[in-house]
């Protein structure tokens, strides 16, 4: 039965990892290479330089590491001299630069496992010394930055974890001061920290931090204003300081604000505004007087300070954005007046600043963000703006009471001082003395104590920081441009172009465990979704800008030698029409533009991709200016990226039109134009009308009309468009920001979950409400014996409907759930809890299951008619007990997760869940969403195989083409399927009332064949019961009397036998329920002949007809305006691929529907993933580093610790192949199928061994290379693998059953380069697929030859989602190509590395086998030829062909001397043996002859 688990042992944290280098001497491994990507850009900073091989085996690091805890130092013992050594001398820096750490020296530690072998073992709480708890600190850092796992070591010793937390807790307190970069270090380990509460041990200590203990480092003031505005903490607070008094009288504490989880983050909060006052910015010392702050010539910026105080700011913000750690920290900050005095300080307005100054404005944003703290509920914009007015009101009363001079002020109306300008001018009129006593004494806003509550700006600016009316979110969203301008596209502070390397901080926001509300959710989610489009969009214009060859002419003009496939010049732009601005908007409603381009220089295909734009498609409007002289080659490296371009503006569009030369109009998708009246474009001449963002023209405009700036659209020169698959982005950001304007209602038994926080199996079925008790599980059991393998738990009792044992059951049945398994998510088929549920409750679970009967009711099923059309589909697959469970979990409301390994059924258990979901729930509607439109295809090719009828299906997207099936499921099809369905049942209507005797024109409409039903057909059928009633006893009746028997005269078979009434009244049943299904299809038709337009019909087949509807995430996404506007409603959700698919990108196929009431309609929500496989692709690494935007809804929801189904039993590779990957996964086993079909018992013809690494050692010198930045490519296994696989085709392996697979692009394109030159010489077939890894994932094939590529750092493959993907694509033959020194030794890889090397490293052939089928049993290498390398691989494949070719010579030979003597004519040559390899001929072969081979080889090949 399935196991449901939670948080287990493994973090499911990070996956993402950096380079992870070999292993070389004892223990210590190669470094990664710090600077793969570009170097030297900030912020995150990327590092600079590379390390060799020989440079790492040489260092001295690599030595200490192999004597001192490496494999060969046999046990050394510890030594605190060492540690200490190490740290002053290779970790330990000084000085004012920006880097924390030497990266280089602390990766060589990290991976020689300095934590793991030396520092962790030989920890100990009260001796440990500085040294050694700062190295565990950076060790711990360098993992986090890595995207290891960092915790796992610790559990080991799980006090001595909790020793070291409380120990680097209580570092500052030691007498030793640390250095600015010391600091730097130990804020990112409270960081990471804080960012793993998902840990048990990090969150219980940390979480004391931050708890109401705080509150004794207010002010006096503040304290009380804070127990005023929550009272209900007054009770708790009395408690907590009772609790104190007691330990006081006992002799533990003196001070409580000496405290630990007192003092700790007011102090860091006190440190940090010291250094941004008096460390940040120094004055040079020099012998020029006169020097002013502020005088960048008389300045000195401290960097290391600087980045200080970025990753405070961010630490700050990590602390406000949670909700367990910003309820009582909040006040702190406050009291501090952090923000304000970041405000007023120097670097704030320094432009080595700017990351900070936009980190303190997400601080403020995020210190008044629009929730109750101490509750959670979001506030709305009437609650803002209440709790705003009382304030207000509140201060002006005091004013009016107590400050005469501010009897002004407090007669105002509250419009007229709510903005900062007003409040600022109205609070100048007292003296500073005054005002402190304002602000210190009678508002409380700081402390009298505090160290700027003697400057007059600071008290100014907490006052109107504190009172003014801020801008709402809701406001500030509708306002901001959904098109990227020039300004932020090339800020590297918020759009990186580097490798972020994790040494710096970013003004991101973070998608980590918990949100504040659904709307910080959603609005985190646009803000990195928008910047995640604007990093592709600066991509795209970079790459197509510089082949337009932009100069500046005679006339003093830009001008374009050149010519870009995605870019055009403008002829011609103009503003069309600005319309006023909607009520209480001040942006224009709309603003349309036309844009005149030309044509005439592309070839037809070009121009075709420029004439196929179509209404909504996003095009980009340029302005280039370039410099009037080249830039030198100082001048280029010091330029910006749109100096370079000579890139002035960027503004994005909107599609409405577009018209030829002549005005016609193009592309129209309205219905304006006819199909059969649609022409050809005339003209080379192109005018687009487009629609402009009204948020950033209205900022232009201003910008203009206020600052007398430029006017931005009489510049536009080049108009851009985008790759249309590449091109959603705005739809999908304006379907986020719909989302934030509206009541946002996520189901009440899921919101929470969301969020991150309450019970994580609250939404599990058994805690639901609603459930269902009987279940009908139609053709889920093959039979009696699969059910009860399915509940080994349970005694299984068979009955009959009316109550009796059931002696010979046969499906389908119905059980009714016992209450053991309703109230126990542990009574599942074979479940269990999460790890943390001890081993005995489990057994009493086990227990107690056993004990009750699990009543199953055999019934018989209703005759569903007499033609061979009336048959159900079957379903034939043997569900193993996980999948069962699974399939009750799915059709229950609530939350259902499931685990799907790969090969394990994932989605023949989903479809089994929609088929039983659609019988016993027949009037729900679910939603089908995949990441994928193939995933998708395979989903819904199964779903027709079960018994729901196909006028319930509707696939939605572009993708509906690629289903390989004969229907035509896209709405059209579905519509045009209804209307000739319509006529054959008329007609069949029309043959019934023939035989009735009846006249014909009651087949006329559905609406009069609905008439006749109820006057004729129905009405005969009553009568009939009636006398079956009164004539049961006559076996003959019923075949007689039956009113509709020469209706089904035309039946295959005979109706009625005329032997038994029973049987005989079954039949008639059955004959009954083919009329009733056709005259309720008729009525289903009958919208379909009242609507009349082909709109107006899809629309009611999408929202009214299709039970079960199919899309794409992303086409939800874009597509959501339109599903409100129809009314579209579901009550069932299933997700596939879940754990590929972006967080946003799951939670909007959730709100598709409007809320009923208030409430949200959807019932079930069924996630099916697997997040040990690669997760959602993000092209920034920044993004997927810093802000974790590459993390699926479904991994957070099991880092969180919500309950989950793993499914246990693969059937895909053979079960040698699948211990490969197998050890990732809990329990996972393998099918009957796998175990006893014959195919996976015989051996790779021409193999020995099943699977295989084959290590590549340099060819003709070389291992890996990059012609480029990030383009790996290795051509000894490029070239090896191409061997291997002409080496397969020759004995005769069809080349649909192999696959190539590589890790990275570079390779996949050399591999195809490779395949080209060398297979079609010989006219060998390419293979099916040459692939990525990345892009292959939720394929497979037979074969797999797998190349590695890297030969001097690990690289990506470090992550071990991916390996986990590379391993599991091949059924029978898995042959990888790599560096064996290399991967090794690297500690995630490990598992499977350590299996692979247990076989040899040199490919062992059979030379003996020649066709691709053999006898030979796994296990049984036969006689094994062993390849040295390349070219030995390559002169064997060079023999075969010419072998080859020899033979195919000679048959042809033989062929036309047979057929010449048979008739004399000469005909064409056999080609038998071709078809036997599968490889034809090459081009000219016969004349050329074949390539050349030596005698070398020949002789090679012969011995």
């Amino acid at each position: 039965m399935p196991k449901v688990y939670g948080t287990g042992i493994y973090d499911f944290r990070r996956h993402r990892v950096a380079e992870y280098p070999v292993e070389l001497v004892g223990g210590a491994r190669e470094e990664p290479p710090p600077a793969e990507k570009q170097p030297d850009q900030r912020p995150g900073g990327a590092v600079s330089g590379s390390i060799t091989l020989v440079e790492i085996q040489r260092d001295r690091l690599t030595k200490i590491a192999a004597a001192n805890w490496g494999k060969s130092s046999g046990g050394r013992n510890f030594d605190p001299e060492l540690v200490r050594e190490i740290y002053e001398t290779e970790l330990r820096v000084s000085g004012t630069g920006r880097k924390t750490v030497p990266l280089h020296r602390v990766m060589i530690l990290e991976v020689s496992q300095y934590l793991e072998n030396y520092l962790w073992p030989n920890f100990d709480p009260e001796t440990a010394t500085f040294e050694h708890v700062m190295s565990m600190i950076l060790m711990v850092n360098e993992k986090f930055r890595e995207n290891v796992a960092a915790w796992i070591c610790f559990y080991d010793r799980k006090e001595a974890f909790k020793g070291f937390l409380l120990r680097v807790l209580r570092l500052r307190e030691e007498e030793r001061t640390l250095s600015m970069a010391e600091k730097t270090n130990y804020l990112l380990f409270l960081i990471n920290a804080f960012q793993s509460l998902e840990d048990e041990i990090v969150s219980e200590t940390v979480l004391q931090l931050v708890s109401l203990r705080l509150w004794h480092s207010l002010s006096f003031g503040r304290f009380q204003m804070e127990l005023c505005q929550n009272p209900h903490l007054i009770k708790k607070w009395k408690k907590m300081t009772k609790k104190e008094a007691k330990a006081k009288k006992g002799g533990q504490v003196v001070d409580p604000s000496k405290v630990l989880e007192v003092k700790f983050l007011r102090d860091l909060i006190d440190e940090f505004l010291e250094i941004l006052d008096s460390s940040v910015i120094l004055l040079k010392l020099d012998d020029n007087e006169g020097n002013q702050p502020g005088d960048s010539s008389s300045e000195q910026v401290d960097d290391s300070c600087v980045l200080y105080c970025e990753r405070f700011t961010e630490f700050l913000i990590d602390l406000l954005s949670q909700l367990p750690t910003r309820r009582f920290l909040k006040p702190v900050i406050a009291d501090a007046a952090v923000v304000a005095k970041c405000h007023l300080s120097a670097l704030y307005t320094h432009e080595k600043g700017r990351l900070f100054a936009q980190l303190v404005d997400l601080l403020q944003f995020y210190e008044g963000f629009e929730i109750d703290d101490h509750f959670g509920t979001q506030l709305n914009d009437d609650d803002i703006l209440l709790a705003h007015y009382s304030r207000l009101q509140a201060f002006q009363l005091l004013a009016f009471k107590q400050v005469p001079k501010l009897r002004d002020f407090a007669l105002c109306n509250i419009g007229s001082i709510h903005k900062r300008a007003d409040l600022s001018k109205k609070l100048s009129v007292l003296s500073d003395d005054e005002l402190r006593e304002l602000v210190c004494n009678k508002l409380k806003l700081v402390s009298d104590d505090d160290p700027g509550s003697t400057r007059r700006d600071f008290l100014i600016e907490v006052v109107v920081s504190f009172f003014e009316k801020r801008q709402s979110q809701k406001e500030a969203i509708n306002a901001l441009p959904l098109y990227p301008n020039e300004q932020i596209m090339w800020d590297e502070s918020v759009v990186p172009s580097i490798n972020y390397s994790g040494e710096g901080c970013l003004a991101l926001p973070k998608l980590n465990l918990q949100f504040l509300t659904l709307h910080d959710y959603l609005l985190r989610n646009f803000n990195l979704f928008r910047l995640e489009s604007t990093y592709e969009i600066r991509e795209d214009i970079q790459e197509a800008v510089p082949h337009l060859l932009a100069y500046i002419n005679n006339e003093g003009e830009t001008a374009f030698r050149g010519w870009s496939r995605m870019a055009v010049p403008i002829k011609q732009f103009k503003i069309a029409e600005v319309k006023q601005p909607n009520v209480g908007e001040v942006k224009p409603s709309s603003v349309t533009a036309e844009v005149t381009f030309s044509i005439t220089s592309y070839r037809a295909q070009v121009r075709s991709e420029w004439d196929a734009l179509k209404e909504h498609d996003v095009l980009f409007l340029l302005s280039i200016r370039p410099s009037f002289e080249p830039l030198s080659p100082e001048e280029a490296a010091k330029s910006t990226v749109p100096e370079r371009l000579g890139l002035q503006y960027v503004r994005g569009c909107e599609v409405i039109e577009i018209r030829d030369e002549e005005g016609v109009l193009m592309n129209d998708f309205t219905g304006r134009i006819k199909r059969d009246e649609w022409k050809p474009p005339k003209g080379d001449i192109r005018t687009v009308t487009v629609a402009l963002d009204t948020a950033q023209y209205h900022i232009d405009d201003t910008e203009k009309a206020e600052k007398g700036g430029e006017d931005v659209y009489r510049t536009f020169n080049i108009l851009m468009r985008r790759k249309p698959k590449e091109n959603n982005f705005k739809a999908i950001l304006e379907s986020i920001r719909d989302l934030m304007n509206e009541t946002c209602i996520v189901p009440e038994w899921l919101h929470n979950i969301f969020l991150g926080y309450g019970n994580p199996s609250a939404a599990q079925w058994t805690n639901m409400p609603d459930l269902l008790d009987m279940i009908d599980f139609k053709d889920t059991f093959l039979d009696a014996d699969h059910l009860r393998e399915s509940f080994p738990n349970y005694e299984v009792s068979f009955v009959n409907p009316d109550g009796t044992e059931s002696l010979h059951p046969k499906p389908p049945f119905r059980i009714r759930l016992p209450k053991s398994m309703k109230g126990n998510s542990l009574a599942l088929p074979g479940s269990i809890k999460s790890s943390d549920i001890n081993i005995m409750d489990e057994k009493k679970a086990d227990q107690s299951s056993q004990e009750e009967k699990l009543i199953v009711e055999a019934y018989l099923p209703a005759d569903p008619g007499p033609y061979p059309q009336d048959k159900p589909k079957q379903n034939t697959v043997r569900f193993t007990p996980t999948q069962i469970g699974a399939i009750i979990s799915g059709i229950q409301p609530g939350l259902t997760m499931v685990v799907g390994p790969p090969g394990t059924g994932k989605t023949d258990t989903a479809v089994q869940i929609l088929n039983v979901l659609y019988h016993n729930c027949p009037s729900q509607r679910t939603l089908i969403i995949t990441h994928s439109n193939q995933a998708l295809n395979d989903l819904f090719e199964k779903i027709m195989q079960r018994d729901v009828p196909a006028r319930y299906l509707l696939r939605l997207g572009q993708g509906e083409q690629e289903l390989a099936t004969d229907l035509d499921f896209s709405r059209q099809g579905r519509v045009n399927a209804m209307l000739v369905r319509r006529l054959e049942l008329l007609s069949e209507v029309e043959r019934l009332a023939r035989s009735l005797h009846l006249p014909e024109d009651v087949g006329y409409t559905c609406e009069t064949a609905g008439y006749f039903w109820l006057l004729h057909v129905y009405s005969r059928w009553e009568q009939f019961l009636v006398a079956c009633a009164q004539n049961q006893d006559k076996p003959t009746f019923v075949k007689d009397r039956f009113p509709f028997s020469e209706f089904f005269a035309n039946t295959p078979q005979p109706v009625f036998t005329g032997e038994s009434f029973k049987k005989d009244m079954h039949a008639a049943q059955g004959c009954f329920r083919h009329l009733s299904t056709m005259f309720q299809e008729l009525e289903e038709c009958r919208a379909f002949e009242l609507l009349k337009s082909t709109a107006d019909r899809a629309n009611y087949l999408m929202t009214k007809q299709a039970k079960i509807v199919a899309m794409t995430c992303t086409h939800a996404a874009l597509k959501r305006r339109d599903f409100l506007q129809l009314g579209f409603k579901y009550d069932n959700l299933l997700m596939e691929e879940s754990a590929q698919i972006l967080e946003i990108e799951t939670f909007i196929p959730m709100l598709l529907q409007r809320q009923e009431d208030g409430y949200a309609r959807l019932k079930r929500c069924i996630l099916i993933g697997d997040h040990h496989q690669l997760p959602p692709v993000v092209k920034n690494m920044a993004f997927q580093k810093y802000s974790h935007m590459d993390q699926s809804l479904f991994t957070r929801f099991v880092r969180l610790g919500v309950p989950y189904i793993e499914l246990n039993a693969q059937g895909r590779a053979r079960p040698s192949i699948a211990k490969l990957y197998n050890w990732r996964y809990r329990e996972l086993g393998d099918l009957p199928y796998v175990l006893q079909e014959p195919i996976f018992h015989k051996a790779n013809a021409g193999f020995s061994y099943e699977y295989q690494l084959i290590d590549v050692p340099d060819y003709l010198g070389k291992g890996e290379t990059a012609p480029s930045p990030w383009f790996y490519q290795n051509v000894g296994e490029a070239e090896y693998v191409v061997s291997v696989y002409m080496y397969m085709r020759s004995i005769g392996y069809p080349a649909s059953r192999i696959s190539i697979l590589t890790t990275y692009n570079g390779q996949k394109l050399l591999i195809r380069d490779v395949v080209n030159r060398r297979c079609k010489a010989y006219g060998i077939e390419p293979p099916s697929k040459v692939a990525t890894v990345d892009k292959f994932q939720g394929q497979q094939n037979d074969f797999i030859l797998l190349s590695l590529v890297r030969t001097r750092f690990v690289g990506h493959l470090r992550d071990v989602r991916r390996l986990v993907v590379a391993m599991s694509r091949a059924r029978l033959g898995l042959y990888i190509f790599c560096r064996r020194s290399l991967y090794e030794q690297c500690y995630e890889l490990q598992p499977t590395f350590q299996l692979l090397l247990q076989r040899p490293d040199q490919l062992c052939l059979n030379l003996d086998e020649t066709t691709p089928f053999t006898e030979r049993l796994v296990g049984d290498t036969g006689n094994v030829h062993v390849i040295t390398g390349v070219q030995d691989m390559e002169q064997l494949v060079n023999f075969r062909m010419h072998q080859l070719y020899q033979m195919q010579v000679m048959n042809q030979h033989a062929s036309f001397e047979r057929s010449s003597n048979a008739n004399g004519s000469q005909i064409l040559p056999s080609t038998d043996r071709v078809e036997d390899t599968d490889m034809p001929l090459a081009n000219g072969e016969s004349d050329n002859g074949p390539p050349e081979i030596s005698r070398n080889d020949a002789e090679m090949m012969e011995q």
